[in-house]
């Protein structure tokens, strides 16, 4: 355990409790967004070491006393037994951890290889994230969204927020951070009339949501397109221009929106999954830059690499990163998916204490 690296985190928490503290801050909704969090973030760390602290001077004072009351020596060894627990977790609370835990989320799933099968597959995603966040208490917003002409989704992106400060700086991002990668489905589809199991494959992508101030974006280096919304089947579903496609022209970068009637919500929700895929792409390019050993760590959706498999049949959700199978299927689509992702994170805490800085989602 650092003692330099608390002494540094317990001044920022006090640095940051005196900013909240200060009305003026809260003229400034994305900067006190911004500090609330990372006071947050570090709540956990405070407790906890004033915990130790506090144990630690009472051991003393224990001790001091048991020569004179036989009594304070039962509460010594009490307190000999409790600071290895609380020494424990201070040092997995110090450990290097995702400096975007704190942060909601944009989520995209895109149905791949299977055709209508794998669409109704990627609107059965939808709803099992959907249904978890309705569990967690958390917001959802859909963004954009192209449904398929049996009711599937060939394309949709969902904003996932916290209510209020996440908890102990644990915010969507930290839970469905691992969710990125291909989800393979097998089982009989609907459209099969002869009963066989078909295989096929959705790809989800889960980015950091970024702040306006967080990535600065050149207005110039935009090309802006307005065309008619689309429902199912190329069917119009609006008589207006109101659709949005933006590309980042530097990057190659496009995002679109048409969910909204009004030219402009959709503008301002396209810009939104803008800053994230931009904000995503310099954070990747980053760490390649620092070590190219670590392109396994990078955050990005390999649409080659399987993550999941959903097989229906046999009740069964494997996650094939870390060996977790699971024989309740129908409960995780449900929404019940605290098993499996509690699973990658106890992975990725063990990672992280022995020196790792990320569970590597390869």
């Amino acid at each position: 355990m650092s003692n330099e690296r608390l002494t540094a985190l317990l001044a920022e928490y006090a640095e940051l409790e005196a900013r909240l503290a200060d009305p003026a801050i809260h003229a400034d909704q994305a900067e006190a967004r911004r500090v609330g969090r990372r006071f947050a973030e570090l709540t956990p760390i405070h407790k906890t070491a004033a915990e130790l602290e506090s144990a630690r001077a009472d051991l003393e004072a224990a001790r001091e006393l048991a020569a004179i009351d036989p009594d304070f020596a039962t509460e010594a060894v009490s307190l000999e037994q409790r600071l290895p627990d609380l020494e424990e977790k201070l040092a997995e609370l110090l450990a290097p951890r995702d400096p975007n835990d704190a942060k909601d989320v944009i989520l995209e799933i895109k149905s791949g290889e299977g055709g209508e099968e794998s669409a109704l597959f990627a609107g059965d995603l939808l709803r099992m994230y959907l249904r978890y966040a309705e569990r967690r208490g958390w917001l959802t917003e859909v963004l954009d969204s192209q449904e398929s002409d049996l009711g599937g989704v060939k394309d949709v992106s969902v904003a996932i927020k916290t209510r209020g400060l996440p908890d102990g700086g644990n915010g969507v991002w930290s839970r469905l951070k691992w969710e990125g990668g291909v989800h393979r489905v097998q089982r009989v589809p609907a459209t099969e009339s002869q009963g066989r199991i078909h295989t096929s494959a959705a790809g989800v992508l889960v980015m950091p949501e970024a702040e306006e101030t967080e990535i600065d974006i050149d207005t110039n280096d935009l090309r802006i397109d307005v065309y008619r919304s689309q429902g199912a089947g190329g069917q119009s579903v609006n008589t207006t221009d109101s659709a949005v496609r933006i590309t980042h022209i530097p990057t190659g970068t496009v995002v679109t929106c048409q969910n909204e009637r009004s030219q402009l919500q959709n503008k301002d929700k396209a810009m939104r999954m803008l800053r994230a895929k931009l904000a995503q792409l310099a954070e990747e390019q980053a760490l390649a830059a620092a070590a190219d050993a670590r392109k396994a760590q990078i955050r990005t959706v390999d649409r080659s690499e399987r993550i999941r498999t959903y097989n229906y049949p046999q009740n069964r959700l494997t996650d094939h990163r870390i060996g977790y199978t699971a024989y309740n299927l129908d409960l995780a689509i449900a929404g019940d998916m605290d098993g499996v992702l509690e699973a990658l994170t106890t992975a990725d805490r063990a990672a992280r204490l022995a020196g790792e800085t990320e569970l590597s989602r390869s």
